[in-house]
């Protein structure tokens, strides 16, 4: 895995997005289990169902560009960066000196957005370690920056996070990554129960600011544009209410660029062990 993706790193992007784009819609046509997650989830949503063959292929490129990113220095991957916008925003969080929390849902390159942030500072980014032994190589491998570090997502994760903010420094996670049994509740995502994490809550609530950013995707291989916006209202209430707001702040991201966000992923599965959703 790890030479096929230094090979696919001497590719332009355009090409890398060309060839995810062919994966993606195979996958598409040849899964039907990932079909049927990926309609479902664009239907709950209210996506139009003429944007599912496009969000596949964009899921396919996601998967590919990993290769221009992780396996090309800092600044060749930041080098991919050509637009950003509400940067105003990231220098007033910064200059603030009482941390950031950057929420970061599965929309468009979400890979980009720690990297580039690593270039103003420390950032700490929470990651599910996953079971592939390649694949961990991989993330270590790519994710690995002078001033970007890794939490795993365990007690020790979260600690290094909140020490993260306590020394003003950044901290970045996906909100809508599904946590495990204990760690979430359950709560609305697109008219549906979602087991919600609480720890971006929970990080919230230290005084830190917090942002919503994603890494849009530009059309033919041009790059990327990444968007820093403040929640649509100051997070609020109590963890589960907070918890409940960002999902909505999700819910707005994404219908900024449907197309891009990750439906294939099974956003409203049961954790082993949890409690059903309510009716």
């Amino acid at each position: 895995m790890v030479f096929l993706f230094r090979l696919l790193s001497h590719l332009p992007l355009s090409a890398i997005h060309r060839l995810g784009g062919w994966l993606g819609r195979l996958t598409y046509l040849l899964s039907p289990t990932y079909r049927r997650n990926l309609r479902g989830n664009m239907a709950q949503a209210g996506i139009d169902p003429a944007l599912n063959l496009p969000a596949a292929a964009e899921a396919g490129k996601q998967m590919l560009e990993l290769s221009r990113i992780w396996m090309r220095t800092l600044d060749e991957a930041n080098a991919q960066v050509v637009d950003v916008v509400g940067r105003g925003h990231l220098e007033a969080a910064l200059a603030a000196g009482k941390g950031v929390v950057f929420l970061t849902p599965h929309l468009g390159c979400f890979e980009i957005t720690a990297q580039y942030l690593s270039s103003f500072g420390d950032i700490t980014v929470l990651y599910r370690p996953p079971k592939s032994a390649a694949a961990q190589e991989l993330i270590l491998m790519g994710r690995k920056r002078a001033q970007l570090h890794l939490a795993p997502a365990d007690l020790s994760g979260v600690r290094a996070l909140i020490k993260a903010l306590k020394k003003g420094q950044m901290v970045g996670m996906l909100p809508d990554q599904a946590p495990k049994t204990g760690e979430g509740v359950w709560l609305d995502f697109f008219g549906r129960p979602a087991y919600t994490m609480t720890l971006a809550a929970r990080l919230t609530e230290t005084g830190a600011a917090a942002l919503m950013t994603w890494g849009e995707r530009l059309p033919g291989g041009r790059g990327y544009r990444i968007h820093f916006q403040l929640p649509t209202q100051p997070l609020t209430g109590d963890t589960v209410a907070r918890a409940q707001q960002i999902n909505h702040e999700i819910e707005t991201l994404i219908r900024q660029c449907p197309a891009q966000y990750l439906w294939g992923y099974n956003r409203y599965k049961q954790p082993r062990g949890a409690e059903p959703p309510p009716a």
